[in-house]
């Protein structure tokens, strides 16, 4: 992606973040958190508006209240995946959230994890793995050809892995889509996912 896309995409994460922890914001207050114009952070809220991310509502004394939709909560998911694994931020970040899901995992006596995705989370989970008491029986990639990765068998379809005890969300592609896919399959109470993907907002709490 060239030097302006980057760009972009970093300020429409910065935007969504935002709103996402605010909604009464000043567009003012917006601009100085963008590091962007006044101008600049009213256009990217516009294009937001127009691409279904955010909706605008009327607020007293001529304000307005800015939500995030469930595009936009995807989006931000895409994105921070997209900015956390070129940096050495992802790394440091996904590796102690691996740390907290295995911790999880020891307290609800869950042992055997199947991880869904193919993705540098998953390398990160499975060598975390060795340090604590959990063991990865493996991943579920439906996109994937490959049968192994880290000497860990690959599953095209859930149903035809090794008995697992509960799933941990390691695609960084499409991690919502793939969240929503795993919730019809083994549902909520049995799926971890990693503070490092952003998907709170969307996705309840996250880590459960």
């Amino acid at each position: 992606m060239n030097e302006g896309g980057t760009k972009e995409d970093r300020l429409t994460l910065e935007l969504l973040n935002a709103i996402e922890q605010e909604s009464d914001l000043s567009q003012r207050r917006l601009a100085r958190h963008m590091g962007v114009a006044l101008g600049l952070a009213n256009s990217y809220l516009k294009r937001c508006a127009r691409k279904g991310l955010i909706k605008i509502h009327d607020a007293p004394a001529n304000r307005y209240l800015y939500y995030l939709t469930p595009q936009g909560f995807s989006e931000k998911a895409r994105l921070t995946a997209k900015y956390l694994s070129s940096s050495l931020t992802f790394y440091r970040a996904a590796a102690e959230s691996c740390t907290s899901i295995y911790g999880l995992c020891q307290k609800a006596g869950w042992q055997r994890l199947l991880l869904c995705g193919l993705s540098d989370l998953a390398e990160i989970a499975i060598l975390r793995a060795s340090e604590s008491p959990v063991e990865i029986i493996g991943i579920y990639d439906p996109a994937s050809d490959k049968k192994q990765f880290f000497s860990k068998p690959v599953w095209r379809q859930i149903a035809d892995s090794e008995p697992f005890d509960a799933c941990v969300l390691t695609d960084l592609q499409s991690p919502l889509a793939t969240y929503e896919v795993l919730v019809d399959a083994v549902g909520t109470e049995r799926l971890l996912v990693p503070k490092v993907l952003g998907l709170n907002g969307a996705a309840g709490d996250g880590e459960h």
